[in-house]
């Protein structure tokens, strides 16, 4: 049975050079980063190597790069490192209704303890209402941390609006964005919308899972909430992962050496898929201006589908070799109707019949048309057997 693959936006497949990299790290690289000797030396070497090939696509500066387990690690840091930091200034954020639960749940733990968050609504495509969102911001505002793109429906947030506006009303409020799904298929530079922390993870761009990193704007203001031997001037103590890494800044010199032309690949496999949407009965694409794919991201698209429950469509598909995803996978162990969904006015009877499909720079029409030709022989079945 032929395996489509359709699940891009919840890990991608590590890039075989990379194994191979990562693997001569683990075999015959293998010292600690830390250590004096020769074999500490070649460690440290793929550490620099990683960082200048990050700095080259961020334009920043070595020193502004930390190396993390992932996205939710340099979420968690981000969030609270910077809150603590700056709680003399103030005790007031800024997030929206579309963040991943990396996010939300350090903003809840916050809250938790003293902290007043100002949670900001979007329109129907999922952009942020940036106008609401500067309104909000006030003298006591420390922090404002904004999606770049949204992981469950695609819709890109205008970071560079949120960044320069805000810090004319607040110049001292700290700007994170969450980059996660955007790095590698949407062009971002920190510095051109005023970033000042920004989180990246390895496994959305042919990497190793496990790997990531934090930008962190020299001289922002930031506690560390990882403590032990001092790694990386103090900011994420502990052995670094040196084959992680490795793996993590060859996945970024790839993805941008071929940047246009692994974006443009998947925005025509998008843009196809939409199309033969129109043959499937009560299909329904959800956070797309008409006729403005290239509005969103470029790899993940939203699909519901009347009178049939989510799960059980994903489990039709797979058996069939398909794997699609029902919402964020991170929350797969926590089930819940989808906040993003309903913060774009989903109605209530789609809320749980909605899946993600999201495709890599290797998704090819061929496999769409297959999936769509399982969709067109599934869902008739699929609609008897719920009616009963």
């Amino acid at each position: 049975m032929r395996e489509i693959y359709l699940d891009n936006a919840a890990t991608t497949r590590t890039d075989r050079e990379v194994v191979e990299l990562m693997n001569k790290v683990m075999l015959e690289d293998y010292g600690n980063p830390s250590s004096k000797h020769l074999l500490g030396l070649h460690a440290e070497k793929y550490i620099k190597e990683a960082k200048e090939r990050i700095c080259k696509v961020l334009k920043c500066e070595g020193s502004e790069i930390v190396f993390t387990s992932g996205g939710t690690e340099s979420n968690n840091t981000a969030l609270i490192g910077a809150a603590y930091a700056n709680k003399r200034k103030g005790m007031h954020i800024i997030s929206t209704r579309i963040e991943h639960a990396s996010v939300y749940n350090p903003l809840f733990f916050l809250e938790d303890n003293g902290f007043e968050v100002t949670y900001i609504g979007t329109d129907k495509y999922g952009h942020v209402d940036v106008d609401a969102l500067i309104k909000a911001v006030r003298s006591d505002t420390i922090l404002i941390a904004v999606m770049h793109v949204n992981n469950e429906i695609g819709s890109i947030n205008d970071i560079e609006r949120i960044g320069k506006e805000a810090k004319s009303i607040n110049p001292e409020v700290l700007f994170f964005v969450d980059a996660i799904q955007s790095f590698g298929k949407v062009k971002i530079v920190p510095k051109n919308a005023m970033i000042d922390m920004m989180s990246v993870s390895g496994h959305k761009i042919y990497g190793p899972k496990g790997s990531g990193f934090l930008y962190i704007k020299n001289k922002t203001k930031i506690k560390p909430i990882i403590y032990g031997g001092e790694q990386q001037k103090g900011m994420r103590s502990g052995t670094e992962n040196v084959p992680a890494i490795a793996g993590l800044g060859l996945a970024v010199k790839k993805m941008f050496d071929s940047f246009d032309e692994n974006v443009n690949s998947m925005y025509e496999v998008k843009k196809h898929f939409i199309k033969r949407l129109e043959e499937v009965e009560g299909a329904s694409v959800n956070g797309i201006p008409e006729n403005s794919v290239l509005e969103t991201a470029p790899h993940v698209l939203s699909v519901s589908f009347d009178k049939v429950r989510s799960e059980v469509l994903l489990h039709a598909l797979e058996e069939k070799g398909i794997y699609v995803s029902s919402g964020s996978a991170c929350s797969s162990n926590h089930p819940a109707i989808s906040g993003t969904l309903k913060a774009i006015g989903v109605k209530k009877e789609l809320l749980d019949s909605t899946l993600r499909f999201s495709f890599s720079i290797y998704t090819t029409k061929e496999e769409i048309d297959c999936v769509i030709d399982e969709l067109k022989a599934l869902l008739p079945v699929l609609r008897r057997f719920t009616r009963r």
